[in-house]
């Protein structure tokens, strides 16, 4: 039967990871440790591996894109919605712990996309990816808490483990086959060479 398979690659670093600040759809760019990441990853993927490139609008998404799709020789570089990180609403710019101390529940951010809401976006790209691109190997660029979703939603809540962090520049892959979609390869770790 066909076989989709989908690689999920974390953007680069920035400047709000390192503080641990919620980022959200805040459009915060790459730092120089995020583009280096960046290039590191261009490195290690090969471009023959994969037949489309998908990115998240968000310009930390994209530029690691743009520096992956360089090195790995991908020509084009195609913008999807539903890669788009998990809006916070209201929290985005805080601390981690300013967020779960100012909002106990964080699925009642003000503004914010509620975990419901992120679990049904993370189904209907499983749902486009396994159609849109049936039979085919596609690289997505995206952010932490869609890919810690669409993991948990896979991996039926074994990973991430609890408390493992997604490193920026990670990359895990999904297979989509008979109808059932599976993780092939979980690396929280950022990319390096061999």
């Amino acid at each position: 039967m066909t076989s989709t398979v989908i690689g999920l690659l974390r953007h680069g670093q920035t400047n709000w990871n390192i503080d641990f600040r919620l980022q959200g759809i805040a459009d915060i760019p790459l730092n120089a440790t995020g583009i280096a990441q960046a290039e590191l990853a261009g490195q290690v993927i090969d471009g023959n591996d994969w037949d489309v490139l998908l990115s998240s609008p968000l310009s930390r998404a994209k530029d690691t894109a743009d520096i992956v799709a360089k090195a790995a020789g991908f020509d084009i570089i195609h913008i999807e919605p539903l890669l788009l990180e998990r809006s916070f609403g209201e929290a985005e710019g805080l601390l981690y712990e300013e967020w779960r101390a100012k909002y106990p529940d964080t699925n009642a951010v003000p503004g914010a996309e509620s975990l419901e809401e992120l679990k049904n976006r993370s189904l209907d790209l499983l749902d486009k990816l396994s159609v849109n691109f049936a039979g085919q190997r596609v690289l997505t660029v995206s952010h932490g808490a869609l890919i810690r979703k669409l993991l948990r939603i896979v991996s039926n809540n074994e990973l991430p483990r609890d408390g493992e962090r997604l490193g920026n520049a990670s990359m895990s892959t999904l297979e989509h086959r008979d109808g059932v979609w599976s993780v092939i390869d979980y690396a929280p770790q950022t990319l390096a060479l061999p």
